[in-house]
């Protein structure tokens, strides 16, 4: 293969696996081949030839002539990749069209009556996760935000202050329509003032000096915590952060770690 590892590598960032990787640079090398004659250029195993390029021709990689034997032509890169975006786009709706009527359906109650009971035979001890990533911590979040039912209580840095009305404000806004009582303890700077006001309109808010403390926490209704074990400046997919749903650790240690906190902290 006339090509060099560098853009090899750079396939498997749009989602080709290496045996997609081998046979598509192979069949761009030689326009139209066999599926024996892919899978001697690519030393991709003769066995795998087959189902690979069919996952090729799905993603618009490659068209299939109907001869005898299967003979497969290779689409232009700009090309492939204009209908690999378009694939994906269909199938993305169609899963979503898939998942709204799910949600509708008696499926999802019968789902739920499965949880709620598996629920009350776990121990409390078990109620615990380790959160990998950036977007796994406010995933959960968003999850403890959007079933809250009484109070959220946040102690917050800069930067995850931004994160919060960013990627919560919504549904933070919505927890506020229905009483849910709102507290921000944040340490901010002057770039973080504009999301401060907008945080104002459904929160309260009060300012934390860094020499206090510094950290990223979120109590929701005395009963689940979302603790940051990492700095904020990490790698996004090396943030790590538990989560546990417990009402001792919420309700009697953070729980009123925060509100004495709260209580010498002046609003904003």
């Amino acid at each position: 293969m006339v090509v060099s590892q560098g853009a090899l590598d750079s396939l498997k960032q749009i989602g080709l696996n290496l045996y997609e990787r081998k046979l598509w640079v192979s069949l761009l090398s030689r326009g139209s081949a066999t599926a024996g004659e892919l899978s001697s250029l690519a030393k991709v195993p003769h066995s795998r030839t087959y189902d690979v390029l069919e996952s090729l021709s799905q993603k618009g990689f490659v068209m299939i002539e109907t001869t005898k034997p299967l003979r497969y032509m290779a689409v232009s890169p700009r090309e492939a990749l204009e209908r690999a975006k378009r694939s994906l786009k269909e199938n993305f709706n169609i899963m979503i069209d898939r998942i709204a009527k799910f949600e509708s359906s008696p499926v999802i109650k019968e789902l739920e009556r499965v949880f709620k009971q598996g629920v009350v035979l776990v121990e409390p001890g078990e109620m615990t996760s380790s959160l990998k990533g950036k977007e796994a911590v406010h995933q959960q979040l968003e999850t403890i935000f959007k079933n809250a039912k009484n109070n959220i209580s946040i102690l917050a840095t800069p930067d995850w202050l931004n994160d919060i009305q960013t990627r919560h404000g919504d549904f933070l806004q919505k927890a506020s329509n229905k009483g849910i009582k709102i507290r921000i303890a944040a340490s901010y700077n002057k770039e973080s003032v504009p999301i401060i006001q907008k945080l104002k309109n459904f929160a309260e808010v009060r300012k934390v000096n860094k020499s206090d403390i510094s950290g990223r926490f979120c109590i929701v209704d005395n009963s689940h915590v979302v603790m940051s074990l990492t700095d904020e400046k990490v790698h996004p997919t090396q943030d790590t952060a538990i989560w546990t749903q417990s009402e001792h650790v919420a309700g009697d240690v953070l729980g009123p770690m925060f509100n004495l906190l709260w209580q010498k902290l002046e609003p904003v």
